[in-house]
């Protein structure tokens, strides 16, 4: 099947502006990681995985977990996008008795799991990876964690787990855009290096730009015949997309100004203008 790489670098510009009016809009919202890992969820949801929305608990259907649950305004504004929820629904995010709160919540129909406890999306994803070998089903489990992530326990945990158990059906993906809400991951606490790592625990570890359509696409394309777990470690941008943004720690969690929002909005325009 061809692929049309700009539609899709199209489409992760329009959900970063989508995004970014969403939390300008609502006033809140971890701003920095769901622009970083915008381009990552465009090639899941538009390319690689297989969902329904009229039936969005098809039992044929991929699997989604969002580990890094922070982040949760990007896969909102995926889901709106795809027709899992509507506009409406999106612009009521973290308002009162709205479904849309500030981390995944399963009521909403899409989310396969709570998440926003660190360190636990990789063993649920597992789990359900686990199932999927046990009942002999063909679906697919993906999770995404973000680098400060890493210094969880319980990551680890499964991080041994999925390959003893070779589910070739899991792909994880790690966020790796260098920064948290305290500074530097490498200051916090050094998980580096991270490819030699995954690999001594048994994992077919990929490198991608996690800001290149193609690498994304082809590394969630490419097979391993060791019956191993996928991991692609997505080095990215905090803050991708909005220049005043890019590597700040500050933008972690931050709410634009009015004249903040007005740029960010004229460069997401201008760049859609070339495409």
């Amino acid at each position: 099947m061809t692929v049309d790489t700009k539609q899709l670098e199209k489409k992760a510009i329009e959900l970063r502006k989508r995004l970014f009016t969403l939390i300008h809009d609502t006033r809140t919202g971890h701003t920095g990681g769901s622009l970083s890992s915008a381009d990552i969820l465009t090639a899941l949801y538009y390319h690689v995985m297989t969902v329904d929305v009229e039936n969005p608990e098809n039992d044929a259907r991929d699997r989604y977990v969002q580990s890094k649950g922070h982040a949760v305004e990007i896969l909102w504004t995926v889901l709106a996008d795809k027709g899992f929820i509507t506009d409406e629904e999106l612009n009521t995010f973290s308002q009162y008795k709205s479904r849309l709160i500030g981390h995944p919540n399963n009521e909403v129909p899409g989310i396969e799991m709570n998440t926003g406890s660190l360190g636990h999306g990789l063993s649920i994803a597992s789990g359900m990876a686990l199932a999927a070998k046990m009942d002999n089903k063909e679906y697919q489990t993906y999770t995404l964690m973000g680098d400060g992530e890493l210094g969880e326990g319980s990551l680890w945990e499964a991080a041994m787990f999925a390959p003893h158990k070779k589910l070739d059906n899991l792909t994880a993906i790690i966020d790796n855009n260098g920064l948290q809400i305290t500074g530097k991951t490498s200051d916090v606490l050094n998980t580096e290096p991270l490819k030699e790592k995954w690999e001594a625990f048994g994992w077919f570890v990929i490198e991608v730009d996690g800001h290149n359509m193609e690498e994304l696409l082809a590394a969630f394309d490419q097979k391993d015949e060791q019956q191993r777990p996928k991991m692609i470690i997505a080095h990215t941008v905090k803050g991708k997309g909005v220049s005043f943004a890019e590597n700040q720690a500050g933008w972690h969690h931050r709410v634009p100004t009015e004249a903040e929002y007005e740029q960010a909005i004229e460069e997401f325009d201008k760049k859609l203008e070339v495409l």
